[in-house]
């Protein structure tokens, strides 16, 4: 056990605590080398103590009424050092001896000192036997965990999913139904967060999960954030590694599902929530440019300049651990991403946003917009593509208790090959955005209820080479309606409910409104 000198001056008042700490100064330092040092007759002789210090008078008063303080060669006292038990009782030897020349001294103290010494030891006697007892609790608690922890550099983390949900309304066009059938399903998660200096993070992800996408309704529109089903098998489903390099830059080194969210921030903090918080839908958890950098493996940066303005910047490989044609880092499908993040005033968050990919889906918004599995299905082959897009993204929180967001996405696609003839190369121009609107702790601390309107990406614009193929662009537009309660029940148990209605599915006005329920429950330790 250790005890801070400052605090022994304050729980044992009178000359023979102030005495233990004060002879422990000398003590403490080696014997056979210890140098001779003078008594300290003034306070201000101690260069580390100063009148603001808690233990200024008790220190004070040492000096000038018994004159039993020694400081260190170089001027200090060093009160907020830790003592031993060693060095107490090697204190409490010499402070007795300190005390005997008092007492027999000419100077030595009154009766009276002597009396207050006394009283103060019986009066302080249960106190100090009790705070004896907490400290050696204490020591044993601390021994118990030391030898029974998970890890000394990783902390476990957890958060399980269970998901009724369902389509509640919706026909094809021809009055063909869409299935109605309720499903229930769960996503389990478990986070390791390795730190091995204190300021890097190696975060290693297990996940298993069964919750399918609506398959069934013929568009990508709706799709929950969270859908995912690999059979409840246990993989690792993102592992990463992060460590500054000086005080502004943050590398990030990610070697299994890529993320943009790994390099750049979605500027939706309320609507954001990786599927366990927040919108539940693919469409209302970020704008959908973002899901264009989607892949394996990758590496970029956060750099930033103040507190005002940042700049981050990555690379991932759809393909990264096969080395074939095609494939690997540099020859299969990527996606890169350049974001400038302002923060002009307080409270008001801005992202503008380029993202460069090849053979990448949002896998949000129309059959067209998504051209690599259009083509697929369409024609049998999929045709290679490669975007430009294009993202401004805004989240404003208003008042302590509304904030405002929203983003605007473009993205510039360009087939890459002709298909035998059927297909010509072209140009695709997609459009999605979106508003929202964002209650954080209505009714209880920690909940929020949120409201977002926005149109999934909606192809507006084919380039006559591909409109003979293809058949045109999104005829129609539909829009995405969410809104959603999330009730914070305790500090590991949320409860969010959440309706999704995407009028005219898939574009196309002779498809009835598409209505999506879904209740998740949230468990994070």
């Amino acid at each position: 056990m250790s005890i801070n000198r400052n605090f022994l001056l304050k729980i044992t008042p009178g000359l023979l605590g102030m005495a233990i700490a004060s002879a422990a100064t000398a003590s403490e330092l080696p014997q056979t080398s210890q140098p001779h040092l003078a008594q300290v007759t003034s306070v201000s002789q101690l260069s580390d103590v100063q009148p603001t210090d808690w233990a200024f008078q008790a220190l004070q008063s040492l000096v000038e009424r018994y004159g039993c303080i020694a400081g260190y060669p170089d001027g200090t006292y060093r009160g907020n050092r830790a003592m031993t038990r060693y060095e107490f009782a090697a204190g409490l030897n010499a402070c007795l001896d300190r005390v005997l020349a008092l007492i027999t001294g000419d100077d030595g103290i009154g009766a009276e000192d002597l009396a207050t010494i006394t009283r103060l030891q019986e009066e302080f006697a249960a106190e100090l036997a009790t705070l004896r007892g907490r400290v050696d609790a204490l020591e044993a608690r601390t021994a118990e965990l030391e030898a029974n922890q998970f890890s000394t550099t990783t902390k476990l983390e957890g958060q399980v999913i269970f998901a009724a949900y369902g389509v509640a309304a919706g026909e094809r066009d021809g009055g063909e139904e869409i299935d109605r059938v309720p499903a229930f399903g769960d996503r389990v998660r478990l986070e390791l967060n390795t730190s091995f200096t204190g300021d890097d993070l190696l975060f290693t992800r297990l996940q298993a999960s069964n919750i399918n996408a609506f398959d069934t309704t013929g568009t990508f529109e709706g799709d929950l954030f969270f859908a995912d089903d690999n059979g409840n098998d246990i993989e690792i489903d993102a592992l990463k590694y992060e460590f500054p390099v000086g005080e502004r830059l943050t590398m990030a080194l990610v070697a299994n599902a890529a993320a943009s969210d790994d390099y750049a921030p979605s500027i939706n903090p309320f609507f954001d929530g990786d599927g366990n918080t927040g919108s539940l839908s693919r469409f209302g958890t970020r704008a959908s440019v973002f899901y264009l950098t989607d892949a394996q493996a990758g590496a970029g940066f956060i750099y930033t300049f103040n507190d005002k303005i940042s700049f981050s910047a990555g690379y991932s490989a759809g393909d990264s651990g096969n080395p074939a044609q095609k494939a690997g880092l540099f020859n299969g499908s990527y996606g890169a991403i350049a974001q400038l993040s302002l923060t002009p005033i307080e409270g008001l968050e801005v992202g503008l946003t380029y993202i460069n990919a090849y053979n990448q889906e949002t896998e949000t918004g129309s059959d067209l917009s998504n051209f690599l599995s259009f083509s697929e299905n369409r024609f049998g082959a999929a045709i290679p593509v490669i975007h430009n897009a294009y993202g401004i993204e805004l989240s404003w929180l208003l008042a302590d208790k509304v904030a405002l967001g929203g983003w605007v996405g473009y993205t510039d696609t360009k087939t890459l090959s002709t298909l035998g003839g059927t297909v010509d190369r072209g140009d695709l121009e997609t459009w999605n955005w979106a508003a929202s609107l964002a209650f954080p702790d209505l009714g209880t601390p920690g909940s929020v209820a949120g409201i977002l309107v926005g149109m999934e990406p909606r192809t507006r614009g084919v380039s006559p080479a591909l409109r003979r193929a293809v058949g045109g662009a999104d005829t129609d537009t539909s829009l995405h309606i969410e809104g959603f309660y999330q009730w914070q029940i305790s500090d590991n148990i949320a409860i969010t409910p959440s309706i999704i209605a995407i009028t005219n599915p898939g574009f196309n006005d002779d498809n009835d409104t598409l209505v999506i329920g879904a209740v998740r429950t949230l468990f994070s330790f």
